[in-house]
């Protein structure tokens, strides 16, 4: 159920009203008891979630996790060892300095 916020054009009195969609929009201001009433807009529709589904491990089967996890582990890219980094780095070579 949404909660609503009145406003009286009569005294300015303002609060919320917690009640339901289907519920008769308020017309007697609490306060004054005058006919001024009115609902505000922008406000009342609120979301609410309720029940499963809504987190990952709520929807995902163990066999979707497992190609997951696979994939996630074929695409990072394997580390190099200290030799081959030494070879990489002897192999390099500089550019040489042109001639005028």
């Amino acid at each position: 159920m949404p909660t609503y916020d009145y406003e009286c054009d009569a005294c300015g009195h303002e609060f919320e009203l917690f009640q339901q969609m289907s519920d008769p929009v308020k017309r007697k201001c609490p306060e004054c008891s005058k006919l001024k009433l009115r609902r505000l807009f922008g406000t009342g529709a609120a979301v609410v979630f309720k029940g499963s589904g809504f987190y990952e491990t709520d929807y995902r089967s163990d066999s979707y996790k497992k190609a997951a996890e696979k994939d996630k582990k074929s695409s990072e890219p394997k580390s190099e060892s200290k030799g081959e980094k030494k070879a990489e780095k002897k192999t390099e070579s500089k550019p040489k300095p042109k001639a005028d």
